[in-house]
């Protein structure tokens, strides 16, 4: 009965939210006109929103902020800078002043936007800007795209492993790439797990895929007490070696190579860590994975899930518009719920599991499991 009236009340709506008539009486009237106004500025960024992302990526890729950030500049400064025609340099600034990346001055000239400076202060998100060069040119055709998921991407080149049946035997000039961006942008998750989960009571601490080891000497620096193992395809290990000793870390962190696909890790620890791993595989492949992590799990251990999540709220937008269409044209795996991550992890034999709050949860979610 309530799916009858759910349904009524939804084609209901909608015939009214269509109808031309209807429309006009809202903006016109006191009481829908500010609700009118915001849903048509939704629909137009909608419409609008690629070419937003396109004048994002040509303030990144022109260096125009750190430009910004060090005097207030004019559109004849930045078309110099640039070599840019001062036309072409006056459409960008104004539009970027739009989108509040930066701000134009009484005197003509342009100084930082608040958006732009929280920007420049995030260089792991300029990076990622950079990347996307990559998902625009997957995206220039979303039907074909959606179509056939298995053509070939410029996202699945770039992540070899996702297109691999033995990642384990990637050399290191096809994994280094990669590897370093997800290092470079390990700042969006690491302050967050480690701002939502106390270390404190563990003692060991192991990192599945944990990449170059960016994760993993934040714990260390989090948690003195902490040991810190490291778990990755052998050149990606040996770097993360590398940074350990670099870091000072030789008596504490090691790194060890191996394909947690066909490898089980050679160390147990009382708490096991997955940052950004199981959002690149599918269900067959991320139980595989979490069955190496419960072996791994010491007695009374605990399994910490970090990544992007979907319907989060707060951070509906991330979820399944944003990572649901990267991942497809990465060949990868799929974004999953809170709940949909802690039902894996009892199908793959914890006994427990559940979502844990956070406190940003715009690029990450956080789930626990453990073996009772």
């Amino acid at each position: 009965m309530f799916a009858f009236f759910e349904n009524a009340f939804y084609a209901w709506r909608n015939r009214l939210a269509a109808d031309p008539r209807f429309q006009r009486f809202a903006a016109r009237f006191p009481l829908t006109r500010p609700l009118a106004r915001r849903e048509a500025a939704g629909l137009f960024d909608l419409v609008s929103g690629f070419v937003y992302t396109q004048i994002l990526f040509a303030m990144v890729e022109l260096e125009i902020l750190p430009k910004l950030a060090r005097a207030p500049v004019s559109e004849a400064d930045i078309a110099a800078d640039t070599g840019l025609p001062p036309a072409s340099a006056g459409i960008l600034l104004n539009a970027a002043a739009t989108l509040g990346l930066v701000h134009r001055l009484s005197d003509g000239r342009y100084t930082l936007g608040l958006k732009g400076a929280s920007l420049l202060g995030n260089p792991s998100v300029m990076d990622l800007v950079r990347h996307h060069r990559l998902l625009y040119a997957d995206l220039a055709d979303p039907v074909a795209l959606l179509r056939d998921p298995t053509r070939e991407t410029e996202l699945s080149a770039f992540w070899a492993y996702a297109r691999t049946g033995a990642p384990a035997d990637l050399s290191s000039d096809t994994v280094t790439p990669y590897s370093a961006l997800m290092a470079s942008t390990q700042a969006l998750v690491r302050d967050e797990i480690l701002d939502s989960y106390d270390l404190g009571r563990h003692a060991k601490l192991l990192d599945l895929g944990g990449g170059h080891g960016a994760f993993a000497m934040a714990a260390a620096a989090r948690a003195p007490q902490l040991a810190i193992r490291l778990f990755d395809l052998p050149p990606v290990a040996a770097e993360a070696q590398r940074r350990f000793d670099e870091a000072g870390l030789s008596n504490r962190a090691k790194a060890f190579g191996g394909d947690f696909h066909r490898d089980a890790p050679p160390e147990t620890a009382d708490l096991v860590t997955l940052v950004r791993v199981l959002y690149d595989h599918q269900d067959e492949a991320a139980l595989t994975i979490l069955g190496r992590a419960k072996a791994a799990l010491a007695p009374g251990g605990t399994l910490l899930i970090g990544e992007p999540m979907a319907a989060i709220p707060g951070a509906e937008r991330m979820g399944y518009p944003y990572f649901g269409l990267y991942l497809l044209a990465m060949h990868g795996g799929r974004i999953r719920t809170g709940p949909e991550l802690a039902d894996l992890c009892r199908r793959a034999g914890f006994t427990t599991a559940a979502q844990l709050p956070a406190r940003r949860p715009l690029m990450t979610g956080l789930v626990t499991a453990s073996v009772k």
